[in-house]
């Protein structure tokens, strides 16, 4: 009889303990996917650009502190060796990775599917995967469409250049957008377009001799996309002789802000990018167990143009007023998302 108490008292623990160890086990993966407090951060380049990886960087700190998270970095991974960075920050207990460049967005969602950790994606929507896979695009045409409304305005030559470090489908958009801000303006105005490479991104000599060619071609304000190389194509401006008609050459440049680096007074404005409002939400969506979709970056949710003093109030007034009609839907921006869509639109 003692015997069989003996062995009942076994068994009774044993299924307590099995059941506090199912109970924690249980908590812990309910607490994994309830919340995020680990986002994984992956870029192709360092965050010292001024732009896509700085910006990126940023917003997903944004993001993170606003949700009471913190920030895993993987950058400066470029494009060659992307999977084993994206497992790491799995591995390092990221509860969600942002896979944050369009080059990433075949390797991420498998990384995904092997650790069952939600990520961001950029230009992939066939990728969309319900609690796992979300996709971001962009309505960059917009953003363009305001700096093509300031530089319509202030040029004096009515040639504006364009110039692109890659065969890139937001870089293309801006071209566009860039094209219809301008000629709602000014309809005679010319355009420039060329492009570095086909992923010339970091090449800032690349950008330096373009951007000298186009302002050789009668642009005194260049609007250039390029990351890294747009190091280039701002010392380009800030070294050119202007060509005639106009005293002086300006630079528009896109994501970030680079006034600090702007020691010639050139920097007429930036199609400002900031991904905190988008990684924000990919993060609540993660939480409240809706994730899996796209996601739209555009005029009303990061998308804006840099105030400077290098142009009058009313032509800020103008820009403004363009903002609000392409929030609100009274302008619709054309998306030229290829090459051959820009040069047959502005004609160059």
């Amino acid at each position: 009889m003692k015997l069989r108490l003996r062995v009942g008292w076994l068994v009774a623990l044993a299924l307590v303990a099995t059941g506090v160890i199912v109970a924690t086990s249980g908590v812990a993966a309910t607490s994994k996917t309830a919340k995020v407090s680990n986002v994984g951060f992956a870029s192709p380049e360092k965050p010292n650009d001024y732009g896509w990886n700085q910006q990126g960087l940023a917003g997903a700190k944004n993001a993170a502190k606003a949700t009471g998270a913190k920030v895993t970095e993987a950058t400066g991974i470029g494009y060659e060796n992307v999977e084993p960075a994206l497992r790491r920050l799995a591995q390092r207990g990221a509860d969600l990775i942002i896979a944050h460049a369009s080059g990433f967005n075949t390797v991420a969602p498998k990384v995904a599917q092997q650790f069952k950790v939600p990520v961001v994606i950029w230009d992939n929507a066939k990728g969309i995967k319900k609690g796992l896979v979300s996709n971001v695009e962009t309505a960059a045409q917009q953003g363009a469409y305001l700096a093509g409304v300031l530089a319509a305005q202030e040029t004096k030559t009515g040639t504006l250049g364009i110039v692109v470090s890659a065969s890139d489908a937001n870089w293309f958009k801006q071209s566009g957008g860039f094209v219809q801000g301008a000629r709602s303006i000014n309809k005679a105005l010319k355009f420039r377009f060329a492009r570095i490479g086909q992923a010339s991104y970091a090449d800032a000599a690349g950008g330096k001799r373009i951007t000298q060619q186009v302002i050789a071609a009668g642009a005194d304000i260049v609007f250039g996309m390029g990351d890294g190389s747009s190091f280039g194509m701002l010392q380009a401006v800030q070294t050119a002789k202007p060509p005639a008609g106009a005293s002086k050459v300006y630079f528009i440049d896109v994501i970030g802000d680079k006034t600090k680096l702007d020691k010639k007074g050139v920097l007429l404005s930036s199609e400002l990018w900031d991904f905190t409002q988008i990684y924000t939400q990919a993060i609540k969506d993660v939480n409240a167990g809706t994730f899996g979709k796209n996601y739209v970056l555009g005029a009303n949710n990061g998308l804006s143009l840099l105030k400077t003093n290098k142009a009058p109030a009313s032509a800020w007034a103008k820009v403004a007023a363009a903002q609000r009609k392409i929030a609100n839907g009274s302008i619709k921006v054309v998306s030229t998302a290829t090459e051959a869509a820009v040069k047959k639109y502005c004609r160059c």
